[in-house]
């Protein structure tokens, strides 16, 4: 039968489809190259576009289609190499639906009651292959059918055995492993804090195009400097030792049997028998992306029995018996518009980036820090690029770098102001070893009071969740002609409703301190503290004066950082608080006694000295201490504290503290509150959903206390504690 007309397909859209097409395959090959101008999900959008045409439109499917191909056209930098069985890539599933969909699929045509699930790193895909235990050959995917050569580069990576381990068994005749070949996230950024050093070209974007870079080195002596890693997920072609059965029908045995041959696997795959399983393993890795020492962008799910993976198949291009659930995107690209400068609680000039909005890790995002000029130049962005941003979790916008193929030359480069933007004082000098440019004027610059008095709200301070923002900016950048209600901080605790009855003020975005606007009338926004013309105030007053109550009972190193004292954060103010145990103390001290303190040191030492030495920042803890304001620990007393020199980490949610408060008990009673494990750590208090921490917790052998002997450790003390331990000492040990 012949073919169908042309004429089947509207022409508009014949001509979306080949501009498709020669759009995918030049985003495949700049990948594949390590240099890619648009972020995963953009390439993402663009296939499930052409996927959309081909389905409404069969016809226009061939093998040259990209849906029809794996990886990218292969560059002639390296030899050729055709794979002993071929290298797929793998149907993507963005959303619980889609990857039950999939089950559903194949479930309907094999009994699958077993999955394996593992982390798909963002890395770059490998193929490698063993001779009677003696690595012969490795390659890159290229196209899936033939890669490239690049044996010498992946000899230079440590993980990578020359020769299989066969204390155990025995080689087998011939194997073909795939893996990933990754750079760690610590090392990348080392990499390029090496590359901004010495100039050698621009920085990586990010890991993965770090990785594809030094793998396609043509001196291995390079790639060999780079700390490249690898882990392996899969089995291509095999032939077992003379003499030697088959020794693994599942996926999992398969690679229990590659660890016995000591090549590189990962310790966080899992067996499941549900998709309920399934779910859970995505659900927890979704919210400890983060976890693992490199980076991920979904989970492979995979039927693990390998009989039920032939009966199911392939596609042209993917297997059916295996999927990625692919998180949402950390990295996108966009443009940016300008760099603009913001100053902060502290005097400190920042540039941020003004972008074209973009939804990133799950928000729409418009600005990102660029961190001071130095990082902007370091960086190498023009206002004008295409850049590409990151967001990792909850983490604030960065830009990472910008697309260079993009640039088209009307890009301009950023000049930093030489006067502050919010007072107009000129800049002050730079401290020896301060990249960061400060307004000097500290006490009358606008800018810098509101921020101090919003960051006194923040949880890390006294946490008054009233006086957020917009509150910050109406007590002390009120409309004219009313006068801010704030001079400085000091009078926080001595408001008045009657001092707010006049106030209103512009709504100001916190990341570019400029009014937002109205999006009906395009005016700027206005707000009141109060709701009507009778002057009742609303709930919002009434609760912050009833927080502004609260916070004066805050201990004594929540008030240490409301002070916004520089270098003096919440560890560095617990560790104060601990030694000193009240702030007359600690503004007695000298420099020397100051610095002694565990956890201080000179800098910090010196800052608070000279913090203190101003008239101005004594007023405000003597208006603060006036007002009735905490200004020493009471609790138990220095000899009695029976968490002394002990480090303690929460972990999960416990019914009876936040997680604050229960860092707050830890150092009531004289201990330290830390976020990370190590075997320095005293007790782990785990409460529901504890995650990684406790895992690390029992191999290290640090006693895991629930919420009881919790309670137990903060009244009766360590050995107490010990007693009530839930993993048992011989657990740890064999861990």
């Amino acid at each position: 039968m012949s073919a169908p007309e042309n004429t089947t397909v509207p022409d508009e859209v014949r001509a979306r489809h080949a501009e498709l097409c020669r759009e995918l395959d030049d985003h495949s090959y700049r990948y594949y190259l390590g240099k890619p101008i648009v972020s995963d999900a953009e390439y993402d959008r663009l296939m499930l576009e052409l996927r959309s045409i081909e389905d409404r439109h069969p016809i226009l499917v061939s093998q040259d289609s990209p849906t029809q191909k794996v990886g990218a056209p292969i560059s002639v930098d390296f030899a050729e190499v055709e794979h002993l069985v071929r290298m797929e890539s793998l149907g993507n599933a963005f959303d619980s639906e889609e990857l039950s969909a999939w089950a559903d699929r194949a479930s309907a045509e094999v009994p699958v009651d077993a999955y394996l699930c593992e982390l798909k790193i963002d890395g770059l895909a490998v193929d490698l292959v063993y001779e009677r235990g003696r690595l012969i050959r490795a390659a890159t995917r290229g196209d899936g059918r033939v890669g490239e050569d690049i044996t010498l580069n992946v000899r230079t990576i440590g993980v990578v055995p020359e020769q299989l381990d066969e204390s155990v068994r025995p080689a087998p005749e011939l194997l073909e492993v795939r893996g990933e070949v990754f750079l760690p996230v610590e090392d990348f950024e080392e990499l390029n804090r090496r590359i901004a050093v010495d100039g050698s070209h621009a920085p990586f974007a990010n890991p993965r195009n770090a990785a594809a870079g030094s793998l396609r080195q043509k001196d291995p002596r390079v790639t060999a400097t780079r700390p490249l890693s690898m882990i392996v997920h899969g089995v291509g072609a095999y032939t077992p030792a003379a003499g030697e059965e088959t020794a693994f029908t599942s996926q999992s045995q398969a690679y229990a049997l590659l660890g016995e041959w000591g090549l590189p696997l990962s310790d966080r795959y899992k067996v499941v028998a549900t998709m309920d399983e399934v779910r859970e393993y995505v659900a927890f890795y979704q919210e400890h992306r983060h976890d693992p020492a490199y980076e991920i962008d979904g989970i492979v799910v995979k039927v693990d029995d390998i009989s039920l993976q032939r009966r199911l198949g392939s596609t042209s291009r993917a297997p059916r018996w295996a999927i990625a659930y692919k998180y949402p995107p950390e990295e996108v690209t966009t443009t940016l518009v300008d760099i603009k400068v913001g100053v902060g609680r502290t005097g400190r000039v920042t540039p941020y980036g003004v972008m074209e909005p973009v939804v990133v890790a799950g928000s729409e995002v418009e600005f990102a820090t660029l961190h001071n000029a130095q990082e902007v130049v370091r960086k190498g962005v023009l206002i004008g690029d295409t850049v590409v941003l990151r967001k990792a979790g909850d983490v604030i916008p960065e830009i990472v770098g910008p697309v260079l193929d993009r640039r088209d030359g009307t890009e301009r480069e950023f000049v930093m102001p030489e006067r502050c933007p919010e007072c107009g004082t000129e800049l002050g000098q730079q401290k020896e070893g301060d990249v960061d440019l400060r307004c000097p004027n500290a006490r009358s610059c606008p800018g810098q009071l509101r921020e101090r008095v919003a960051f006194i709200a923040g949880r890390k301070a006294l946490d008054i969740e009233a006086l957020g923002y917009v509150a910050a900016t109406a007590l002390t950048q009120p409309l004219e002609p009313v006068e801010p209600a704030l001079r400085d901080e000091g009078d926080l605790f001595d408001l008045t409703v009657e001092q707010l009855l006049p106030i209103r003020t512009h709504v100001l975005d916190p990341d570019t301190t400029e009014p937002k606007t109205d999006p009906k009338t395009g005016e700027p926004k206005v707000v009141s503290f109060f709701a009507n013309m009778k002057g009742e105030p609303k709930k919002t007053v009434e609760k912050l004066f009833e927080q502004l109550e609260e916070a004066k009972d805050k201990p004594l190193w929540r008030v240490l950082v409301s002070l916004s004292i520089r270098h003096v954060g919440p560890r560095a103010a617990e560790d104060l608080a601990r030694h000193f145990r009240s702030m007359d103390a600690i503004r007695a001290a000298s420099e020397e006694e100051l610095a002694s303190v565990d956890g201080i040191g000179p800098t910090i030492a010196r800052s608070i000295h000279e913090w203190f030495a101003v008239d101005w920042h004594a007023e405000i803890v003597r208006k603060w201490a006036a007002a009735g304001v905490r200004m020493e620990d009471e609790g138990q007393e220095p000899g009695s504290r029976v968490l002394e020199g002990v480090t303690v980490v929460v972990t999960g949610s416990l019914e009876g503290f936040t997680r604050d408060g229960a860092k707050e008990a830890v150092a009531e009673c004289g201990g330290r509150a830390t976020a990370s494990v190590s075997k320095k750590t005293g007790f782990v208090v785990v409460g529901d959903a504890p995650g990684s921490k406790y895992d690390k917790a029992v191999k290290l052998g640090v006693p895991v206390l629930d919420e009881a002997g919790f309670r137990v450790l903060l009244e009766d003390g360590p050995e107490a504690a010990e007693k009530l331990r839930i993993n048992p000492v011989e657990e740890a040990a064999e861990e």
